[in-house]
């Protein structure tokens, strides 16, 4: 299946797109490639999926492959000045991906990061003067569980914090995305009560499902 470059944000200026490659390293004298799973998608909701470098690397590039063209991606980045690797990204880079032409079953995504060996100093609150320069409100926590078999898994913030927000991601590792027939072979339910988010995952196929919980301290 041929392979669309959606972005690829790296230190370097960025050229065009190899024909046959991702480009998440493209520019970049040491790079680290990290690919993750493909992850489905849903016309109706975004979904997001968070990919981490190894200990003591930052994100420096990013791409993704799409198993069809309509699918939108893009990530999160943090304010800042300029826009660099431990200033703009982290260790970690959470992609938001949507399906929004279509219909297209089994629609997924496969994020790419490329890692740089940090090099001290981290990020900075941007030095813009307002009464309250932009921070780090939300803390998100990731739990990532193999679904190759029925299971129930609950998570919550910790005791200093309250829950803001969930989302949960179907993943599938491996070269190509996944067929009709296994992404339809992995059912996730996501309720939350008092805090709490349940995932109730009924699976027939190996994969892996993300959650992500957003919380604020109280």
């Amino acid at each position: 299946m041929r392979r669309l470059l959606l972005l690829a944000v790296a230190a370097a200026a960025v050229a065009a797109p190899a024909a046959h490659a991702t480009n998440e390293c493209k520019g970049l004298t040491v790079c680290v490639p990290v690919a993750g799973p493909w992850v489905l998608t849903e016309p109706a909701a975004q979904v997001q999926y968070q990919l981490s470098c190894p200990k003591n690397f930052v994100v420096a590039g990013l791409d993704a492959e799409l198993s069809v063209r309509g699918i939108d991606v893009g990530f999160v980045g943090a304010l800042g000045s300029p826009v660099n690797p431990g200033i703009t990204t982290t260790r970690a880079a959470v992609f938001l991906g949507r399906l929004v032409r279509g219909p297209a079953p089994a629609a997924s995504f496969r994020p790419h990061v490329g890692c740089i060996p940090t090099r001290g100093g981290g990020g900075r609150t941007p030095t813009i003067h307002r009464p309250y320069p932009p921070g780090k409100p939300l803390d998100r926590r990731v739990l990532q569980v193999s679904a190759g078999r029925n299971r129930t898994v609950t998570a919550r913030c910790p005791r200093a914090e309250r829950l803001a927000g969930a989302t949960h991601a179907v993943g599938f590792f491996g070269a190509r995305p996944p067929t009709l027939a296994r992404a339809r072979a992995v059912h996730v339910t996501q309720r939350t009560r008092a805090g709490t988010v349940t995932l109730v995952i009924r699976s027939s196929a190996p994969a892996v499902v993300q959650l992500s919980l957003l919380c604020v301290a109280r």
